[in-house]
């Protein structure tokens, strides 16, 4: 039998095709989940994905972006990566010369590196004539139950470099609301969401609560960054990771995002989803997986 070739990113051609960057990811695997409920072609993309998009390869761009109408941008590793506001700006800027006409931006609540990755995405989209939405998004709930400290709360201890410092967690699936509505619905284009679950919680408690609601004992315990580091070092995480977590847990949570916002609130006409109610829906979803 004839190997099959893998599906090429321009084999589905429609007048409503939506790229999902980082599709099989936290919030793009959401995403085109919801769209295809929806009826709505999808194409996603990433650097494992059959349709190849590597950030740091612009020759993976074109043939990604051909056919599609609107794109959810989601940047790996981080928007805080040196240099993501012009890959952003240059991938939009391309974009609009494909024809696209719109553009969802996830963005990280609080960081600077991410608000200049914003203002390239909303200047160059703005001077192409595309219409442009920023979904500002607080810490997953789901980082406890399917990113990077799911290992750490399935073995038992989350260890964290942090004290008391509080954060709105909030549920992917609210992300995954929201930018579908921005992607497919007028009313959006131009605003920029924040989104936060409704309440603060420390890391300690947040655990706490995870444990409460999935039956799992889980402690939490707060190490020096120091520590941390050099335990992310010695299980292999490259030094760009390690610095990346470091700058998040030295800047970016230093109280700065304790208030909740209301962004699901006023893009959904609802109220954000509970943090007990995020984590245990996953990891109901996830036992069932």
């Amino acid at each position: 039998m004839d190997r099959l070739d893998p599906p090429r990113c321009t084999d589905v051609m429609t007048e409503q095709l939506i790229l999902v960057t980082g599709g099989t990811g936290t919030t793009g695997g959401r995403i085109a989940h919801r769209l295809r409920a929806r009826g709505v072609p999808v194409r996603v993309a990433s650097r494992r994905a059959a349709c190849r998009l590597d950030w740091a390869d612009p020759t993976t761009w074109d043939a990604a972006l051909a056919g599609t109408s609107a794109v959810y941008l989601a940047y790996a590793p981080d928007l805080a990566v040196p240099g993501a506001d012009d890959v952003l700006a240059a991938f939009t800027d391309r974009a609009a010369r494909a024809g696209v006409g719109r553009v969802v931006l996830l963005s990280g609540r609080g960081e600077p590196a991410a608000q200049r990755a914003e203002q390239a995405v909303r200047e160059t989209a703005s001077s192409a004539g595309l219409d442009w939405t920023v979904v500002r998004c607080s810490w997953f709930a789901q980082n406890f139950t399917e990113g990077q400290f799911a290992d750490a709360v399935r073995a038992g201890e989350l260890a964290l470099p942090v004290d008391d410092v509080v954060e709105p967690f909030v549920d992917a699936d609210d992300i995954a609301d929201v930018a579908v509505a921005a992607l497919l619905d007028d009313g959006h284009a131009g605003l920029t969401h924040e989104l936060t679950g409704p309440r603060a919680l420390t890391f300690a408690a947040a655990v706490a609560e995870l444990a409460a609601a999935t039956g799992r004992p889980v402690a939490f315990r707060s190490v020096p960054l120091a520590e941390f580091t050099a335990a992310l070092a010695g299980d292999g995480v490259p030094p760009e990771v390690v610095e990346l977590m470091t700058h998040l847990f030295t800047e970016v949570l230093d109280g700065r995002n304790a208030a909740p916002a209301h962004g699901v609130q006023q893009a959904l006409g609802r109220p954000a989803t509970d943090f007990t109610d995020a984590v245990r829906r996953s990891t109901l979803a996830g036992s069932r997986a």
